[in-house]
C-alpha cells in the first residue's frame, strides 16, 4: 500500500512538474509574440532585419537593443516608425557610449 502511494506521488509530482514547463513554455512564446507585435509596429522593415541580423551576429547586442527599443515604446518615447538609418545611429550611440570606457593603472 505504502508502495501505491508512493508512485502515486511520484506521478503526481511529475504531473505538476510537467504542468510547470508547459506554461512556461507559454509564457516565454506569449512574450516574444508580444515582442514581435512592438517591434513590428515601432520598426520599419528594413530597420527590422537590421536588428534580426544584428540578434544573429551579437545576440547580447540585439536583445539589449531590442529591449531598449520596447521599453522605449512602451513608455510613448518612440512616436513614428524607427527608420534603418535611426536604428543605425541608435546602434553607433550604443557602441560609442562602449567604447568610451577608459581603464587606467597607476604604479603605486
Amino acid at each position: 500500500m505504502n508502495d501505491d502511494l508512493e508512485e502515486i506521488r511520484k506521478r503526481r509530482l511529475a504531473a505538476l512538474q510537467n504542468n510547470q514547463v508547459e506554461e512556461n513554455e507559454e509564457a516565454i512564446k506569449q512574450h516574444e509574440a508580444q515582442t514581435q507585435v512592438i517591434l513590428r509596429r515601432i520598426l520599419t522593415d528594413e530597420a527590422k532585419t537590421r536588428l534580426q541580423n544584428l540578434k544573429l551576429a551579437r545576440p547580447e547586442v540585439g536583445q539589449s537593443v531590442e529591449a531598449q527599443l520596447i521599453s522605449w515604446a512602451q513608455s510613448g518615447r518612440i512616436q513614428s516608425k524607427i527608420t534603418d538609418s535611426q536604428l543605425r545611429d541608435i546602434l553607433r550611440e550604443i557602441n560609442k557610449q562602449k567604447r568610451d570606457t577608459k581603464i587606467t593603472f597607476r604604479r603605486v
